[in-house]
């Protein structure tokens, strides 16, 4: 007797509203804590975080603004290329983003941290928040948004043209932060990433919003 496979969608489940929300603000405040600990060590990580970090280090304008405008021009790509529910959360995570970032030192004082220690922790808690988001359809930066879009619309692959934004921030840091802090900065882009890479792999988690 022949055993019929359920279909795959079968398995998926659509987030409830209250999920999304409550997704949405625990990975900002992740997030915002990771970007707490990189900026108090003077560190930085890649995209549109790490400009607007980067950016901070240069002028002395407050991050959240910087975040938020470097954003602006990507919201109408993310609403091509995503849909118009990616685009609000993005939007609202962005927001609230700004928002916990510059609110995080009334609530946490941190007087000082080690560089190495802020890179791994840092750069742990923010992979962990960006995962919480991308499992909810919700991302922080326009970066990986345009190298989507280059893809599609150029035929040029998104990774490798992620990789080369990132590298390009990288390069503007050598006029702003110390050797050693750059190198750390590397560190903990890795640890970021790599727990993004564990973790966020297609049919690993079967919830849509």
């Amino acid at each position: 007797m022949s055993q019929t496979t359920a279909p795959l969608a079968s398995s998926t489940e659509r987030h409830r509203l209250y999920e999304d929300a409550l997704a949405i603000l625990l990975g900002t405040l992740m997030v915002s804590i990771g970007i707490a600990l990189f900026s108090k060590a003077m560190i930085m990580t890649g995209g549109a975080a790490g400009l607007a970090l980067l950016l901070q280090y240069a002028t002395g304008l407050e991050f959240g603004l910087l975040f938020s405008v470097i954003n602006l021009p990507f919201y109408w790509l993310a609403f091509r290329r995503m849909g118009l529910g990616f685009t609000l959360r993005t939007f609202v995570a962005v927001g609230v983003v700004s928002l916990l970032v510059q609110a995080t030192p009334l609530w946490l004082a941190i007087a000082s941290v080690q560089p190495i220690y802020a890179a791994l922790a840092g750069g742990s808690i923010m992979g962990l928040g960006l995962l919480a988001l991308a499992r909810h359809r919700t991302a922080i930066g326009g970066v990986n948004i345009l190298a989507l879009y280059l893809q599609e619309k150029r035929g040029w692959r998104a990774g490798w043209t992620q990789l080369a934004i990132d590298a390009g921030i990288f390069t503007g840091a050598l006029f702003v932060l110390p050797l050693d802090r750059l190198a750390v900065s590397l560190i903990g882009t890795l640890v970021l990433n790599a727990v993004l890479g564990m973790n966020h792999k297609p049919g690993r988690y079967r919830g849509v919003s």
